[in-house]
């Protein structure tokens, strides 16, 4: 897997999307992709239910927060349901960060850490334009 294709663009690993009912956004995907999440994880340390469907070329990745330690999860996405973030793939998240660092953004507190993907760095949105960017060096 490589951090940059050969044209220079960058890869797009998922979309996170919040929803406020996992199962039932589960059922509708299901109808809408003809197939049901290929992964789903429960990350109770940060209060996060997740359910991810493949497309050609991205997951999406839908997310329901929990009752329980959904605070860390909360004050890096927000609370409002529908698309929240865009994450792009890198081979090494030190270089990668240090490089999206050199070019204006900020890491949020608290990150690098374990995602449901692998380690992640979301970036402050004040940074970014308003938009929500992680990046994401995927677990072999």
């Amino acid at each position: 897997m490589s951090e940059i294709p050969p044209d220079g663009r960058p890869v797009v690993d998922h979309i996170g999307v919040i929803v406020p009912d996992l199962d039932a956004a589960v059922t509708l995907f299901t109808k809408l992709f003809g197939a049901g999440p290929v992964k789903t994880k429960t990350m109770p340390d940060v209060g996060l239910k997740i359910a991810e469907f493949a497309a050609a070329n991205v997951t999406v990745e839908l997310l329901q927060y929990t009752a329980e330690n959904d605070g860390f999860a909360k004050d890096v996405m927000g609370e409002a349901p529908g698309v929240n973030h865009i994450s792009f793939r890198v081979d090494a998240l030190g270089p990668a960060t240090e490089a999206v660092e050199a070019g204006g953004a900020k890491p949020m507190a608290g990150f690098p850490r374990q995602g449901a993907h692998g380690q992640v760095v979301f970036f402050e949105p004040a940074s970014t334009g308003g938009i929500r960017f992680e990046l994401c060096e995927p677990d072999e």
